[in-house]
């Protein structure tokens, strides 16, 4: 490849993956996702890393999908190729560690999908969020209908999915698809720093703690707060726990081994 499509690096326990396909701004193609599935399930599979950041340029997070790639294609082109599956769906199957969604700039289409696929999203004041593909003949295809829905519910998906509006950081907060909104200067900085805060938790606690608030997407609340208590008891079973609770009592910090 005559150019690095994803930078990764460490920061301490903070995994950071760049997305970097600066001339398209980040779009989204077939060989950038098999590259960042790579990426994600090196940090997976790294010990020393407990939360993820991905992130993109000043500019753009991504824009969406490579359309030129795709213009072209037919249903069976698509339907037999499973496109947007496989390494498309890697964040959502295989991913336990937190990941976090650094967004500067635009997230558009397959873009703002890709964010929603993280954990939890955490904005620059630049940035804007949407699913223009209405304007393409076409609609969302990795979860703009659904996750999208279930962020900012049914009125405020209706709207941008029908018209394929964006709307900017400081409306996407107040609508919940956005944890925080943060100063451009310093933002992928600042972003870090709440990283590593996370990071100096425990990796498994961290891990039951993001599998117990998926499952409050997918079940009722009865049977989710069965899974949550018993998910809580089974963290008596950790080293981590007994050395949290101690650290407490002792009111001294922490020293989590992931245990």
């Amino acid at each position: 490849m005559s150019e690095e499509l994803v930078v990764s690096r460490t920061e301490g326990a903070v995994g950071v993956i760049t997305i970097n396909r600066p001339k398209v701004l980040n779009a989204l193609s077939n060989e950038l996702m098999q590259v960042l599935s790579q990426a994600l399930l090196a940090m997976q599979a790294d010990s020393s890393v407990n939360v993820i950041v991905l992130t993109g340029t000043d500019k753009a997070f991504a824009a969406g999908a490579d359309i030129s790639a795709m213009k072209d294609w037919d249903y069976m082109d698509v339907y037999k190729s499973n496109y947007i599956g496989g390494d498309w769906e890697t964040m959502k199957n295989v991913i336990r560690k937190p990941v976090i969604a650094a967004v500067s700039g635009y997230a558009l289409g397959g873009g703002c999908e890709l964010a929603m696929m993280c954990d939890t999203i955490y904005a620059a004041e630049s940035a804007r969020f949407g699913q223009p593909e209405i304007k393409l003949g076409t609609i969302p295809g990795l979860g703009g209908t659904q996750r999208l829905t279930r962020a900012v519910g049914k009125a405020k998906a209706m709207d941008l999915v029908l018209t394929g509006r964006m709307m900017d950081a400081k409306e996407a907060e107040s609508a919940g698809l956005v944890a925080r909104v943060l100063p451009v200067e310093n933002f992928l900085e600042e972003v870090i720093k709440i990283a590593q805060g996370m990071a100096g938790m425990s990796q498994t606690t961290l891990m039951m703690a993001k599998e117990c608030v998926n499952v409050a997407l997918e079940t009722t609340l009865e049977q989710g707060l069965l899974f949550e208590r018993r998910v809580f008891h089974a963290t008596f079973a950790t080293k981590d726990q007994k050395e949290g609770m101690d650290a407490f009592v002792g009111k001294r910090a922490p020293a989590f081994n992931n245990m």
